[in-house]
């Protein structure tokens, strides 16, 4: 299993690079999994990822792509431009939940 050093935590990671552990997340957490991504995180990303990580609490899973797109207001293309590798491997990843079994 991988880890993920942040501060003084090593924390582990799936072969996917998700958390193994969604409570070890915090905002340090994904501005460190945001460069494994190559991400810069701005306003636009915390809004994205504040958002899942509400759906998740609410609901147990990630929001499938369709809904979030309404629920946020932003086009499929905004999503990749905010995070390259796209809703599933990048966005949710980042927000520290468990890696979506299908399309985010």
């Amino acid at each position: 299993m991988a880890e993920l050093k942040v501060g003084d935590r090593i924390l582990l990671l799936d072969e996917d690079g998700f958390l193994d552990n969604a409570a070890d997340w915090d905002e340090e957490v994904a501005h460190v999994l945001a460069t494994t991504e190559e991400v810069e995180l701005t306003q636009e990303h915390w809004d994205i990822i504040n958002y899942l990580r509400e759906y998740y609490a609410e609901f147990g899973v990630a929001p499938m792509v369709r809904k979030m797109l309404k629920d946020t207001g932003k086009k499929q293309s905004e999503i990749y431009t905010l995070f390259p590798s796209g809703p599933g491997k990048g966005a949710c990843k980042i927000a520290g939940l468990p890696k979506p079994t299908g399309c985010v």
